[in-house]
């Protein structure tokens, strides 16, 4: 198992390496005194090889580095290709092949409609989910994802769209909402400095965006643009990933764990499927494996998990942009461990027992 993990990370690491390498080279072939110099008197070969390069070989190598195979992904990075083609490529070389890079807009144009139309959809069906969302007990992450799913189960953008608009609502909705504090419910960063360290990454990406945005505003100010909104979004996810983090502490229900980290990951996990809890500090202490995932805050000191959750079968987490990913064991740390374990072991007992 351990091979075919690191196989899997050489793979990923090679096909990450060879992307921006085929990126860079075309690059630095059409704009740099050199590859301008290696240029051959008829060009036009030398283009249709940066064409195939950027709509055909950049994308098999960028499903390669995410290990995530799908058609439609597959067809919208071509897409994408043959438009930053256009870009890479100097018009006077690219006279002749226009029509490729229409033939991307066009695709792309197609996708954006079908999209749209999945968008109307979205807010034609916003009613019925408000209303599930507003009769479930559960906490809002669970509640709305489920709502979302129950709508549209296989509709990925869909599903990335909403957590975007989660990300909104936290980030600007929930300023006067209190945490929940239901003796059931379990913090998970207040024993650590994670917070803070959070308010800490906020001001310099701040200060970051000004100076950047000051220096290359004269530059390169399509750069600039794309930095200051880049730097935008993570400031307004870094904050809705605070308010999430408050607002949704770790939950133990009659029959299942609800356990969230803010808006990077969530997982639900019913305690008949929980085969071990392990408690031995010595086993906490060592390096988790690939198929572990972790609830721990973490800042500036080495932290270790309260307790090890070993499950029956892998269970499905959800990720930041609703990448879906199972994982074996579940690595818990919480601000009342003794209390926690308790409630876990009582509930745990039950279901072996059948009591649940």
């Amino acid at each position: 198992m351990g091979c075919l993990v690191l196989h899997k990370k050489t793979v990923s690491f090679v096909a990450l390496f060879l992307l921006l390498l085929v990126i860079s080279s075309n690059y630095v072939l059409y704009h740099s005194s050199f590859g301008l110099q290696s240029l051959p008197g008829d060009f036009n070969g030398v283009v249709v090889g940066s064409i195939l390069d950027l709509s055909l070989v950049a994308p098999l190598l960028f499903l390669a580095w995410q290990r995530r195979f799908s058609l439609k992904y597959f067809i919208v990075l071509m897409a994408t290709g043959l438009i930053a083609a256009r870009f890479i490529i100097p018009s006077e070389y690219f006279a002749s092949f226009q029509s490729v890079m229409w033939l991307g807009v066009g695709i792309e144009g197609l996708l954006i409609l079908f999209e749209l139309s999945l968008l109307f959809m979205l807010f034609k069906n916003v009613p019925p989910i408000l209303r599930r969302i507003r009769s479930s007990s559960l906490p809002l992450l669970f509640s709305f994802s489920r709502a979302v799913n129950e709508k549209f189960p296989k509709q990925t953008f869909i599903h990335i769209l909403c957590s975007e608009m989660l990300m909104f609502y936290y980030a600007f909705g929930t300023w006067k909402k209190k945490p929940n504090d239901e003796a059931n419910t379990f913090t998970l960063y207040k024993r650590s400095s994670f917070v803070t360290f959070q308010i800490m990454i906020i001001h310099a990406i701040v200060i970051e965006t000004l100076g950047l945005h000051w220096l290359l505003h004269n530059t390169s100010m399509t750069l600039s643009i794309v930095l200051l909104v880049l730097n935008i979004y993570s400031i307004v996810f870094f904050i809705g990933d605070i308010q999430a983090l408050r607002l949704n502490p770790l939950r133990v229900d009659d029959d299942r764990l609800y356990i969230s980290f803010g808006l990077a990951k969530r997982i639900e996990i019913p305690f008949r499927d929980i085969a071990e809890i392990v408690e031995d500090a010595h086993i906490l202490q060592q390096k988790v494996p690939n198929t572990t995932i972790e609830f721990i805050a973490r800042d500036f000191e080495t932290v270790h998990p309260d307790l090890l959750l070993i499950l029956k079968s892998p269970v499905e987490a959800t990720l930041f942009m609703c990448i879906k990913k199972k994982y074996k064991q579940v690595a818990i740390r919480v601000d009342n461990p003794h209390g926690f374990k308790k409630l876990v072991k009582e509930r745990v007992e039950k279901a072996q027992k059948g009591l649940i």
